[in-house]
């Protein structure tokens, strides 16, 4: 039986705990979480009532609020810390971490001062060579826990290390498929909580579906060219890293980052919203992050652009759509 960890008892990570006894091959599976007081819950009542009730753990799954005893003897590492806790908790792991195993990311964001990728950053952390791997695609907690049909993508450059994985996660209604392209799979998987925020504030507006279609479209064009200029490849996001996970946040109602534009075109403070919210919206500080990379690089991404003046400097719901439809016609 191989061991798995999942570092990170958000409801991403305690549904990948569930999915992980689930799969075809037989796990062990040890669940860390941050909260003392929630993980001491849950080793009584065997549920993530915070975070993903109505989902109970099965014995399979051990819970801890250690580090240490989380990877102990861990095969596979999976890492669900939001991206701006990310290099803190694996600083902390480094001497913990079994010299065999391999890490797999499934953050989706981007760090604040580096504006480094997930395993970028977990790289830097762990100031070594490691085996590393990403994990993304369109996958609501809820829907994956329940056992709805899910379609992910496992990302590493060693192609057969992602085809190891993708044995290991895959069970009867999470579908894995392999990818090389970890820069690829990464960016999509950030930047479209920025392009998701802009749908709701569209839907917010009651802009109507050809708007949503409209910003859906370009925002997938902005996404793809800041990838490839970070060193991802065109054809990535146009699949399950990409297109299909920009498709499911921007159009879900499980989504989080919709409700933050939903919530910001009824007027409200980002403060206020935010700070009503029991998960975090990747996509706020993504947004600021996604912006300053594109400035670095030399990339166009007038939508996140206009994202980052209204969560940051204010301006109107309203004036960031003039905005965007005044711009200069050019061709697509």
């Amino acid at each position: 039986m191989r061991t798995i960890a999942i570092i990170g008892g958000g409801s991403w990570g305690t549904t990948l705990a569930l999915a992980a006894t689930r799969s075809r091959a037989r796990h062990a599976v040890q669940l860390w979480l941050r909260e003392k007081d929630l993980a001491a819950r849950m080793q009584t009542s065997r549920e993530n009532d915070l975070f993903l009730p109505g989902f109970p753990l099965p014995a399979e799954v051990e819970i801890t609020d250690g580090l240490a005893r989380a990877v102990a003897g861990a095969d596979v590492v999976v890492s669900v810390i939001p991206a701006q806790f990310l290099r803190r908790v694996w600083e902390e792991l480094r001497p913990h971490l079994p010299p065999r195993a391999v890490v797999v990311s499934a953050t989706k964001g981007l760090e604040n001062e580096t504006l480094l990728r997930p395993t970028e950053v977990i790289r830097q952390a762990l100031g070594e060579a490691r085996p590393m791997a990403a994990l993304s695609g369109p996958s609501f907690a809820r829907e994956v826990a329940a056992g709805l049909p899910t379609a992910v993508v496992v990302a590493s450059e060693d192609e057969a290390r992602a085809r190891e994985l993708q044995e290991e996660l895959s069970g009867p209604t999470l579908r894995l498929y392999t990818n090389t392209d970890v820069a690829g799979v990464e960016m999509g998987g950030a930047v479209k909580n920025v392009i998701a925020i802009a749908a709701g504030v569209s839907d917010g507006l009651e802009l109507g579906t050809n708007a949503r279609a409209a910003l859906i479209t370009r925002g997938l064009a902005e996404i793809t060219r800041l990838a490839v200029a970070c060193g991802g490849r065109r054809e990535t996001l146009a699949g399950l890293a990409g297109l299909g996970d920009l498709v499911l946040t921007c159009t879900g109602a499980l989504s989080r980052n919709r409700s933050v534009g939903l919530e910001l075109a009824r007027g409200r403070r980002l403060e206020e919203i935010v700070g009503s919210m029991r998960m975090i919206a990747e996509g706020v500080e993504t947004t600021r992050v996604t912006r300053a990379l594109g400035r670095r690089l030399g990339v166009e991404l007038p939508i996140t652009e206009q994202m980052y003046r209204m969560l940051f400097e204010g301006i109107a719901p309203q004036t960031a759509v003039r905005e965007l439809m005044e711009r200069a016609l050019k061709e697509e």
